[in-house]
């Protein structure tokens, strides 16, 4: 019997990804452990590894498919002994159908298909139309939704491969006006140009009426993601900022030298002193090294800073782990490497997922300062801005200093006021007295 290949969960959050690429074709044979597939969830691009050994008889996800749901079979591998003709009657029925060169799903008792037709449960679509004895194609997620939804998938034009209909045309539907629903199939040639509406499920549907002309940039999995972790914490979480502006002129000296003296390959940057700098103030604070859950407070003993990172799309947060137990010259190196990863597609789910404290940088873009947003369930992100010449004031006279502002977002579940500012004043000392950190 053929083994099923099915589309994995690759993060704690996944429920659907893109299958991007196929390294394999029909036919080829692979051993456990090849890579056949590239899997973009909404973190990163991955690489999915054979786990049975055997001959690729069918693929019936094809390359370029948006919301292939968990466990959806994408191909069949033939086993030692098996031909082509042991695809015949192949059990596929997690697999979504579509386009001439899919394998045949299993064929349901026409008894109980007739009995549903018949009956629909409440709140449900209608079973989806027959044209030509063919179904609607339509992925398993899109056809649960329209379930759920109550949304007729016969009326429902499909932008997949070969006209599938996928999640995000359900939700399309769904957002529509009921007058505007019977449209929905009609040629796009024939609509006039609409202002996309947010899924109604979001509960944001602007009044867009007005707009200037536009070109409408579908929303990826990632800024989804990014989307709805990002209003959770700010709607959930109670904030409150810290801000303490630091003198960095000892810092860029030390930096300066640092780098004069390190072996090829290392340059330590400003980032690098301030990752190294929150994970000894953690040390120091073990209070701001906390984790929110509703049953207890986890205090962690280890310093795993989360460091944002911007890549095409979105950003994401690749952990430096035990950051406290790390030197400058071996930060800096694991985060360029990590950095990279991230820009590429290539972190893997290890690399990103975690952490107990973030920091935010946007220096580099000449931003003065700023408040990020937490990122749950971790207590704190720290947003550094950028070190510039100001006046200050020494010993009762005014002198020019570079200073840089940092401000420290707290989730006041977790951290005090009295807590987030000590943990502050120790990374104020640290930034300003470079040389304590390499001791």
């Amino acid at each position: 019997m053929p083994v099923k290949i099915l589309m994995p969960a690759l993060s704690p959050t996944m429920t659907e990804g893109t299958l991007a690429k196929w390294l394999v074709k029909e036919g080829d044979t692979v051993e456990s452990g090849d890579v056949i597939a590239e899997i973009e969830t909404d973190k990163a691009t991955m690489e999915v590894e054979a786990v049975d050994e055997g001959k690729i008889g069918k693929i019936l996800v094809s390359e370029g498919s948006e919301g292939v749901a968990v466990n959806e079979v994408i191909a069949l591998l033939l086993e030692e002994g098996e031909d082509a003709s042991a695809l015949d009657g192949a059990d596929t029925s997690s697999a979504s159908v579509g386009g001439g060169d899919a394998a045949p799903a299993a064929e349901e008792p026409k008894q109980e298909a007739s009995k549903s037709e018949a009956t629909p449960a409440k709140g449900q679509a209608p079973a989806a139309p027959v044209s030509g004895g063919d179904r609607v194609k339509a992925s398993p997620l899109a056809r649960r939704i329209a379930a759920n939804e109550g949304v007729d998938l016969g009326k429902v034009e499909g932008s997949g491969p070969r006209g599938r209909v996928v999640k995000r045309d359900v939700e399309a539907a769904m957002s529509s006006k009921p007058a505007d629903k019977a449209a929905v199939s009609a040629p796009a040639a024939d609509k006039p140009a609409a202002a996309p509406q947010a899924p109604a499920a979001s509960g944001w549907n602007p009044d867009l009426t007005g707009l200037p002309e536009y070109e409408e940039i579908p929303n990826s999995s990632m800024r989804k993601v990014i989307a709805r972790r990002l209003t959770q914490s700010k709607q959930q979480v109670p904030h409150f900022y810290l801000t303490v502006d630091c003198e960095i002129d000892n810092l860029l000296a030390t930096r300066k030298q640092l780098n004069e003296k390190a072996g090829e390959g290392v340059k330590v940057s400003v980032n690098d002193f301030v990752i190294r700098a929150a994970s000894i103030a953690l040390k120091r604070v073990p209070a701001a090294n906390a984790v929110w859950t509703d049953a207890a407070i986890l205090q962690c003993k280890q310093q795993d800073i989360s460091v944002a990172v911007a890549i095409e799309g979105g950003l994401i947060t690749p952990v430096i782990r035990n950051a406290g137990g790390k030197g400058l010259a071996e930060i800096s190196t694991e985060m360029k490497a990590l950095a990279g990863k991230a820009r590429e597609g290539k972190l893997k789910p290890e690399e990103f997922q975690g952490g107990t404290f973030s920091v935010s940088n946007l220096g580099m873009f000449g931003i003065k300062e700023f408040s990020a947003i937490i990122n749950p369930p971790q207590g704190c992100i720290l947003a550094v801005g950028a070190g510039e010449q100001r006046a200050v004031v020494k010993d009762g006279a005014l002198a020019i200093a570079t200073v840089m502002s940092c401000t420290l977002s707290v989730d006041h579940r977790v951290v005090d006021g009295a807590v987030g500012a000590e943990f502050m004043a120790e990374f104020k000392k640290l930034i300003e007295d470079p040389l304590s950190m390499l001791l």
